[in-house]
């Protein structure tokens, strides 16, 4: 069975976005693109809530061929470009989207479903909605948690009331990265 794995940023108080869902408290840096290039490599899909795919969608597919692209930015764009995407979206039509399945009904059986096909696993990115129903269902087996030293006071939770009590184990604790970011992995 495939393991369904979040990357969630989250800031020190809890939230993986302002509340607008604006991501610039986050700072980046080619180190930790590095890290998620790494994860990526047993991965050969992508899952999303539709915000967070028509964000990545509109950056990643050409973002290799910038002359100016990093290393990490090139490989990255490249998986992105050949890993297959599923969205969970209510309202987006998937009649012309290449290498994308949309899931829009009975999504925690659905998605149950894609797990238990052949492949490497699925990452999901961001989509906090997305993951907290998933979560809810029991349906995420690892979690790559990037702890920032900023606080945002108030915005999108990773975590609510809705996810009910989860007991996590700590699987690795990686030092921090140059820009402060901890990537934590916890399993269920």
């Amino acid at each position: 069975m495939r393991k369904l794995i979040l990357l969630a940023h989250v800031s020190l108080d809890g939230f993986v976005a302002g509340k607008k869902g604006e991501l610039d408290g986050f700072p980046s840096g080619e180190e930790n693109l590095q890290f998620v290039c790494d994860l990526t490599k047993g991965a050969d899909a992508a899952l999303f809530g539709r915000n967070s795919y028509q964000l990545l969608e509109s950056w990643w597919p050409t973002a290799g061929d910038a002359p100016n692209a990093s290393a990490g930015v090139k490989f990255y764009s490249d998986w992105y470009n050949r890993a297959q995407k599923i969205v969970v979206s209510r309202t987006l039509a998937d009649a012309s989207l290449n290498n994308t399945i949309v899931v829009s009904t009975d999504i925690p059986n659905k998605i149950s479903k894609i797990k238990e096909q052949p492949g490497g696993n699925i990452l999901i990115f961001g989509s906090p909605a997305t993951s907290r129903l998933l979560m809810k269902h029991n349906l995420i087996d690892d979690y790559w948690i990037f702890i920032n030293s900023v606080t945002f006071g108030e915005g999108i939770p990773l975590f609510s009331e809705e996810t009910g009590l989860t007991k996590f184990k700590l699987a690795a604790a990686h030092p921090p990265l140059p820009n402060g970011e901890v990537p934590l992995h916890y399993t269920r």
